[in-house]
């Protein structure tokens, strides 16, 4: 196995980490078993490396691959309500949907979305319309724990000051006590690029994106926080719900 090779992996783990744990295998390489389309969106075969140009900071690629995405619906607003409206319209018949957050958007706490509250996933996931604790009533949020390896059919994707751009780049935050810390461990910041992964590749029909405004009045969600990620996913090509 070559070390080109081996990088195709940092994606998921980190750029000096693979080299050194594989050294440790008897590795060989076969191309056979790469999964180079996604089979969790029958829709969207390029989804999986959309996703992965925005969320490693490729706006022109992400752009690129967003013109392909001709038969999945991917939208954006800063308005959770509107997202909600978009999700109950799209959805036909038995079609699920659902809104999802890292496990760390704590400050989407004051919008209402408490990532804290604990779910039960099978009742979320397997509940019908009727029952206000499943994934119908867009009320409780799942993270990328309760989803992981799970799909929705339509999914409203809530976007938190954890990750965020500053700078033209992804900046990775921890929220602690009061306050946002930089995540500066390039292990736990590659953790929760893949936990944005895992969350913006959950839905097989198509998918709404929440940035939220932020406020004025609390240091905690400034606007700053959310403007620039807003901006940089409408650079990537994501339609403005209206």
């Amino acid at each position: 196995m070559h070390l080109s090779d081996r990088l195709t992996a940092t994606d998921y783990f980190g750029r000096h980490q693979v080299p050194i744990q594989l050294d440790k295998l008897h590795a060989e390489l076969s191309p056979a078993l790469h999964l180079a389309t996604s089979v969790r969106s029958f829709r969207a075969e390029v989804l999986s490396d959309f996703v992965g140009a925005v969320v490693g900071g490729e706006a022109k690629l992400a752009l690129s691959l967003y013109s392909k995405l001709v038969n999945y619906p991917l939208m954006i607003t800063r308005q959770l309500e509107a997202a909600r409206d978009w999700l109950r319209q799209q959805a036909r018949g038995s079609e699920s949907i659902g809104l999802v957050a890292s496990s760390n958007a704590m400050r989407l706490k004051p919008i209402g979305l408490h990532v804290k509250a604990k779910i039960d996933p099978t009742v979320w996931f397997l509940a019908d319309k009727t029952d206000v604790r499943s994934s119908f009533a867009l009320e409780d949020v799942a993270t990328e724990f309760d989803i992981q390896g799970l799909e929705l059919d339509w999914v409203g994707m809530c976007w938190d000051a954890n990750f965020r751009r500053e700078e033209n780049k992804w900046s990775h935050y921890s929220f602690r006590g009061a306050r946002w810390e930089r995540i500066n461990d390039p292990i736990r910041a590659a953790y929760l690029v893949n936990a944005y992964r895992v969350l913006l590749t959950r839905a097989r029909q198509g998918m709404v994106l929440y940035v939220p405004f932020g406020s004025s009045i609390d240091d905690t969600r400034k606007p700053s926080f959310y403007d620039k990620t807003y901006d940089f996913l409408r650079n990537c090509g994501i339609t403005e719900l209206t």
